[in-house]
């Protein structure tokens, strides 16, 4: 026998049980995209390396370490996508979306990062990522925030709260940054090893340590809200008023950064203490200097991402999630004769009541056999179709859930009324 063929370790399938999970959460958040004006926008998994290079930094972890890099057969350097902002912002670029444009965008699908796999971070990961481009005030950012609060409500999620913080501009981050380098100097001795290289390659990453020994010294840090140009603190002002209003809670954590430098201004994250160490949700903020810093005009933006493995995690944390709806109906065909005009049959069921979820028996079998299968579906009735209902023009009715009911026998003129019925469905079925 032949060694058997395991999935990759952090990459999993989605088996049927829990796709309908996805379906649901995936439906709800594009329902609230769409009711914003949002539109989707389908990029590639795959792109020239450079771009993550350019984007996200050489000397992060995720280019260094974590990124799934190959050259292809003509020798190019190609990477797996570790996340989506790069590759829409390069689409805009190249498709001519974004100058002197407003674009409100989304898209969705896997990522890839090589990490350790634990819950809530895997190697092949899928995201929800959403980009605006053009709009340069703080009432982008307000919608932005407004809009996860709403997916939240649609998909009954509770457990989360919602944290801002106001990078600046360039010139003031810049001169905040020597204010920080110089106090953690002073207590160098106090850091850890990841903490130590960060100080001379980006310095706020070091407010960002999960390390809880750190904790105190972070704490007593210098806040970049004390160092704001007067531009950036009226509009963090000004986002902060119009959540208010709209009744959206949140805190203001002067910790909360992002490490590369074409990001400013608002930042925000939606945290959850539900699910230990990968307690973000949905992380967002401006990054007006990115579109530039990949070969196009200037253009202010912002966005945000959310894991949806996190989020079915901690939905199914807080009282469980829908799976994949089971067939309505299991149609039964007894006898050689049954199995084309059963077959007949169930496309007429299926055209005249679209909404209707049926399974028909394959493969043959004894009426026994096949409804123990009807059973194992799910289905709510079985549609019995053999040689004697054949001859008679009729089909039996055999509930499976309901012990009560029994079964009947229905003409095949008389099941387009009463199907619908026996199932809870409208329509009306004609043959």
């Amino acid at each position: 026998m032949s060694r058997q063929i395991r999935s990759i370790r952090g990459m999993h399938d989605i088996l049927p049980e829990y796709t309908g999970a996805w379906q649901w959460l995936e439906s709800r958040i594009r329902d609230t995209l769409s009711s914003y004006g949002y539109q989707e926008i389908r990029l590639p998994i795959v792109e020239s390396t450079d771009l993550f290079a350019r984007s996200i930094g050489e000397v992060t972890d995720i280019v260094s370490k974590e990124m799934y890099t190959f050259e292809d057969r003509n020798g190019d350097s190609l990477t797996l996508r570790p996340e989506g902002t790069a590759g829409c912002v390069r689409a805009g670029v190249e498709h001519g979306l974004l100058h002197n444009q407003q674009q409100r965008l989304w898209y969705m699908g896997p990522m890839f990062r090589h990490e350790r796999p634990q819950k809530g971070r895997y190697r092949q990961f899928h995201q929800i990522g959403v980009e605006a481009f053009g709009m340069e005030g703080p009432d982008i950012d307000a919608e932005l925030i407004l809009m996860t609060a709403r997916m939240w409500q649609s998909l009954g999620l509770r457990q989360v709260r919602l944290e801002l913080n106001s990078l600046g501009s360039a010139e003031a981050r810049a001169a905040y940054r020597e204010h920080l380098v110089a106090y953690f100097q002073a207590y160098q001795d106090q850091l850890d090893e990841e903490s130590r290289q960060r100080l001379h390659t980006n310095p706020l990453r070091i407010l960002d340590s999960k390390n809880p020994d750190l904790r105190p010294l972070i704490q007593a840090a210098p806040s970049l809200l004390d160092h704001l140009d007067a531009a950036s603190r009226t509009h963090f002002e000004t986002l902060q008023a119009i959540l208010t209003r709209a009744g959206v809670e949140f805190t203001i954590n002067p910790r909360l950064v992002r490490g590369l430098d074409y990001y400013g201004r608002t930042v925000f994250e939606w945290i959850t203490d539900a699910l230990g160490a990968q307690g973000t949700v949905c992380a967002g903020g401006r990054y007006d200097g990115l579109v530039s810093q990949l070969g196009g005009r200037a253009t202010p933006a912002a966005g945000f991402a959310m894991g949806v493995e996190r989020l079915l995690s901690l939905l199914e944390d807080d009282g469980g999630l829908p799976r994949s709806a089971p067939p309505q109906a299991y149609l039964v065909l007894a006898g050689e004769e049954t199995v084309t005009a059963g077959m007949a049959l169930a496309e007429a069921l299926r055209s005249a009541v679209p909404e209707l979820r049926l399974l028909v028996n394959c493969g043959g079998g004894s009426i026994k056999a096949q409804l123990k299968r009807a059973d194992r579906s799910g289905a709510a009735v079985a549609l019995i179709l053999g040689e004697a209902e054949l001859a008679a023009g009729q089909v039996s009715v055999k509930p499976l859930r309901d012990p009560e009911r029994p079964q009947v026998t229905v003409s095949m003129t008389d099941l387009s009324e009463r199907l619908p019925e026996l199932l809870g469905l409208s329509g009306h079925i004609d043959f």
